[in-house]
């Protein structure tokens, strides 16, 4: 299926560039040639007479030229060519502007890129995150794909571009900037601020890697693995009697079931990796444990790049003992307690018979 019938958006600048410097190139070359022709055929020689010749008068028109034909088709031709070259160019930034990619049939790629003093943040439609701090992957997007992106910012006015791309939008608080381009070569571009936004204006670039399907395919499903271990409190892994469950919290807002299951048997040795859940975001985690041998643990797991973690069973009746051994400290402690209760009674009546005497 041809999703871009007029090609990327360098491709559409480099043709508007081409025809304007050919037809410029066009022009050019008739005005220089018809003005050397005339210089020539008009150029002053000893054999001119100018009293045989019929020249004009002041404040008198010309006259010949067949009528004005010259003219009126030098005219026509040059309204014709830069009507039509207004159009066609017209067309093609309208084009550039909206490639007519709001079909979901179309094979295209929606990432929401945020700005912030100074780096990129990237959101992708499967839930993915990705940044541009430190050494973050930035911007990862296959080859020859449209990528249409909406770009915003966090604080001040920034704009996103990418040079090589041909492609730029305005970053501003509590607006959106829509735009698209393809990148038909793998390799690693950058992505540059071009507002003047602060004094990490100069460093406010991020790296854009943009690799084969195959590969893309192989980072995306890199991203979204999802690997969890069980322990005791003493670090023994937990192989068998329970359950987990994921359940996206966003989970009716999509046409699929986000929510899977898995038991103690699809675990080896107290782990398991998961790798097929393709939709990333915020999963509501639950591990339940049969006859409660331990606790249910309960988790908020933000599912936005590659996961792995290691949780600790606490037994239930470990915390009953440790309220009966504490229990029984205080039963211990109440006779001492009693002790000096009654030494200090005695202290008093020893006190009382002496005033007495």
């Amino acid at each position: 299926m041809e999703v871009l019938p007029h090609g990327t958006r360098v491709d559409v600048f480099e043709n508007i560039f081409l025809v304007f410097l050919g037809l410029g190139t066009l022009v050019g070359i008739v005005v220089i040639a018809y003005t050397l022709y005339n210089a020539y055929k008009y150029r002053d020689t000893e054999e001119r007479d100018d009293a045989e010749e019929d020249l004009p008068s002041v404040g008198e028109l010309p006259t010949g030229g067949k009528g004005g034909k010259k003219l009126f088709l030098s005219f026509g031709l040059s309204a014709i060519i830069v009507i039509s070259l207004v159009v066609w160019t017209y067309g093609m930034l309208l084009y550039v502007e909206d490639p007519g990619l709001d079909n979901p049939n179309d094979d295209a790629l929606e990432i929401e890129i945020e700005g912030f003093a100074f780096d990129w943040n990237y959101y992708y439609e499967n839930g993915l995150e990705t940044s541009s701090v430190g050494s973050g992957d930035g911007m990862v997007i296959p080859a020859d794909t449209p990528i249409m992106i909406d770009v915003t910012a966090t604080d001040v006015w920034h704009t996103f571009g990418i040079s090589d791309l041909r492609v730029k939008a305005d970053a501003k608080p509590g607006e959106h900037s829509e735009t698209w381009f393809v990148a038909e070569e793998p390799g690693t571009y950058t992505a540059e601020c071009f507002e003047l936004c602060g004094p990490g204006h100069s460093d406010m670039d991020s790296p854009v890697e943009v690799m084969p399907q195959d590969e893309y395919d192989a980072w995306v499903d890199e991203q979204l693995t999802m690997t969890i271990t069980l322990e005791d409190e003493a670090e023994e892994r937990i192989t068998d009697g329970f359950e987990l469950a994921l359940e996206h919290q966003e989970n009716d807002e999509f046409d699929d079931d986000l929510s899977v299951t898995y038991s103690d048997d699809e675990f080896e040795n107290g782990s398991i990796t998961i790798g097929e859940i393709e939709q990333g975001g915020p999963y509501d985690l639950a591990i339940t444990f049969e006859d409660d041998e331990y606790e249910e643990i309960e988790e908020t797991v933000s599912f936005t790049g590659p996961v792995d973690e290691t949780y600790t069973v606490e037994d239930p009746d470990a915390d009953d003992e440790d309220d009966e051994g504490e229990d029984e400290d205080e039963d211990e402690e109440e006779p001492d307690n009693d002790t000096e209760d009654a030494d200090d009674t005695n202290d008093d009546t020893t006190e009382d018979g002496g005033d007495d005497e």
